[in-house]
């Protein structure tokens, strides 16, 4: 009889981690079956529906439709209805990736139901508790079963928090897979070419979190970074949903439509990394994208004080900046004078085969 194994899925890095994982998972059909489970978490179809068709993903198992909300409602409908689910149809293991609010909320409601619970990229710490996700990641290792971690950081971490060494296993990147799987779709796609840029001659900016786009002056503050590095780098801007609302209820949309700057809808993923991977520079505020920069030698400048992945800057090309240090970053990146940085170990497309590995080697004890 195979071991029934959810995945999770609710927002945009979780659709890329869990379908390289759901593929090897698939092909395994007399060992283990695979079932996803979206949590609706992102509703927006550019953020959702499109990543799982961009990422040759089946129809979910289970659309658990929570929607938006606080933390707390978007927590709380998710452990309600993920739990309704496990009531009627069991899994053996329930596997919760990165670090959103569903992550949380699956992870909670599995443990009480006394299912076994894995999280894939367990062990990151920010050191900042003032971010939802550090406390999503915090409690949610601290109750899962089997701790799969992308890093050495990841394994210390743990280590420090008392984990025991045998429920750790580091894996590697799993973004890393869902990168090498849609390589060849996303370098034909050749997106910036229709957008009239050259490879290498444009920037691409991403910002989406609540400490940058909800404040009314720090929002100001990016939106003025923005029209000034325009002017020596023109810029594409997939603008997030939240970022979008922010923008125009505090007066400053119509700012940042000046030559230099693209300002898009969200991209499905095909389409997001055909920007990326022929970009000069990435300006972000995300986790994912310092992942993925690194991976493929691309200059990122993080919007942020702190990051969860450290070894993105000790190893990769990531450097963590303030909104006034834009300018000067992307001059020197025009002058050739950035670090090239490396790609850390077990980032190498392989990561859920070790995953399963591990599955397996568990699975009969549980």
């Amino acid at each position: 009889m195979p071991y029934t194994i959810d995945l999770i899925a609710a927002a945009r890095p979780n659709f890329m981690k869990v379908a390289p994982l759901y593929n090897a998972l698939a092909a395994l059909p007399d060992a283990l079956r695979p079932r996803l489970v979206h949590t609706g978490q992102h509703y927006d179809r550019n953020m959702s529906d499109a990543f799982f068709s961009d990422l040759g993903l089946p129809d979910p198992h289970a659309h658990l439709g929570v929607g938006g909300g606080t933390h707390a409602e978007q927590t709380g409908r998710v452990m309600i209805e993920y739990e309704k689910l496990c009531m009627r149809e069991r899994p053996d293991c329930t596997i919760v990736v990165g670090d959103v609010n569903s992550t949380l909320a699956c992870a909670i409601a599995a443990a009480k139901l006394h299912i076994r619970v894995a999280h894939l990229e367990a062990g990151l710490r920010s050191g900042d508790r003032s971010m939802p996700e550090e406390i999503n990641r915090i409690v949610t290792d601290s109750i899962a079963d089997v701790l799969w971690t992308p890093s050495p950081d990841g394994d210390e971490n743990l280590a420090r928090e008392g984990v025991p060494a045998e429920r750790i296993c580091r894996v590697g990147n799993i973004m890393m897979d869902a990168l090498e799987m849609s390589r060849a779709r996303f370098e034909a796609r050749q997106y910036a070419r229709q957008l009239g840029l050259a490879a290498g001659g444009y920037g691409v900016v991403t910002l989406h979190r609540p400490s940058n786009v909800d404040d009314p002056a720090q929002l100001r503050v990016l939106a003025d970074m923005l029209r000034e590095s325009a002017r020596s780098l023109p810029l594409v801007f997939p603008v997030h949903p939240r970022t979008h609302k922010c923008l125009v209820e505090f007066g400053l949309w119509e700012t940042l439509k000046q030559p230099g700057i693209t300002l898009l809808e969200p991209a499905g993923y095909i389409e997001f990394m055909s920007l990326l991977s022929t970009s000069a520079v990435a300006i972000t505020d995300s986790g994912g994208l310092q992942e993925e920069t690194t991976y493929l030698g691309i200059p990122c400048l993080t919007l942020r004080e702190n990051t969860e992945r450290p070894i993105t800057v000790t190893e990769g090309t990531n450097r963590l900046m303030r909104p006034g240090e834009v300018p000067h970053a992307i001059r020197l990146i025009h002058e050739r004078r950035w670090p090239q940085g490396r790609t850390p170990q077990l980032w190498d497309g392989r990561t859920a085969g070790r995953v399963v590995a591990d599955l397996l080697r568990r699975a009969p004890t549980w």
